[in-house]
């Protein structure tokens, strides 16, 4: 019902046609429109992102789609007589108002943005045209992302990502006693490796999607299209590429030519950043067990990480960042 009252709210009547979405971090539903079209209405978890953090994401989907590249910006928003509802931006992509439904309370507020559907496929990451056409697109991505620098968004660092994450989960005591010594030296020798790794290449950094992996990428007869700009940020471009890459590097090297190949025609890339791929995937890792940690109170998290937490999962994350040390070697 709140879903249905927020899209009234903004002038966007449904029809009723609702499907909840994939999504961890914010709620997100397909909604049918009372003129036929789908939309994709996102609510974004409290306390996440700031109202500026949020707009200058849209700002900077509205940029790539100004440049005919295939990502969807929010649609631009009005508040519907009778609604207690504001609407912030400009143009005004975000909405905000008190929840509606049975369980919520008094004073309760909720911010969401309204998209265009677009439906697609996983992409075909095996095939050296299909790599090609993505870098391709990446490559136009980042030379608009290029121009200017976030305000706001988070900046991908060695610091920001890795340790600060460290740190929370030391502080927070949220490793059993068993399993913390051991994970607190690796992670303190990896990195130090990661601090050297982009010491040594100093990055020229640019805005990005942030997330780009084949989760995040749709095929249509048209080409690869972008989802999900939620985690965009600033930082180097190999953070755009490497997860689209098979794990192991000697099986790697091929799919990132063909991604360069495509790339490279229409923004350059330093062949140094080729060194932050090992470095990059341990902050990933790092990063990710804090994120797990922090949102361990939403009751859909312990339900799709059931063994998050446990001695075994703090053991398995301490031998893959003992193999990041190899690797970043």
């Amino acid at each position: 019902m709140a879903v249905l009252q927020a899209m009234d709210a903004v002038g966007l009547p449904a029809d009723g046609r609702l499907l909840q979405l994939n999504s961890y971090e914010n709620r997100v539903f397909q909604v049918g429109l009372d003129d036929g079209r789908f939309s994709v209405v996102k609510f974004y978890r409290p306390g996440r992102w700031s109202d500026a953090q949020i707009l200058e994401e849209h700002g900077f989907a509205a940029e790539l789609v100004a440049e005919e590249i295939p990502v969807m910006a929010p649609w631009a928003l009005a508040a519907a007589p009778g609604h207690a509802i504001q609407v912030r931006g400009e143009p005004p992509t975000l909405a905000e108002g008190p929840l509606g439904g049975d369980d919520a309370n008094p004073g309760d507020l909720f911010r969401f943005s309204v998209t265009p559907r677009r439906a697609g496929r996983a992409p075909e990451l095996e095939d050296p045209d299909t790599l090609a056409w993505i870098g391709r697109f990446l490559g136009r991505m980042h030379r608009v992302g290029a121009r200017q620098a976030f305000a706001h968004r988070q900046a991908l660092t060695p610091a920001t990502l890795g340790w600060a994450s460290r740190e929370w989960l030391l502080s927070e005591g949220v490793l059993p006693p068993d399993a913390e010594p051991a994970w607190a030296q690796v992670t303190q020798a990896a990195l130090e490796r990661v601090d050297e790794a982009f010491d040594r290449v100093r990055p020229a950094t640019l805005r990005l999607h942030g997330d780009c992996h084949a989760g995040n990428l749709l095929w249509t007869p048209d080409g690869p299209h972008f989802v999900d700009l939620d985690d965009a940020m600033t930082g180097p471009a190999m953070q755009d590429l490497w997860m689209l890459l098979p794990g192991e590097l000697d099986a790697a090297r091929q799919p990132l030519r063909h991604l360069l190949r495509g790339y490279e025609d229409f923004h350059d890339f330093n062949d140094a950043e080729l060194a932050l791929i090992e470095p990059l995937r341990t902050l990933r890792l790092v990063h990710h067990s804090a994120w797990l940690a922090r949102r361990w109170q939403d009751p859909a998290f312990p339900i799709a990480f059931p063994w998050f937490g446990s001695s075994s999962y703090w053991a398995q994350q301490t031998t893959q960042l003992r193999e990041q040390l190899a690797a970043m070697a």
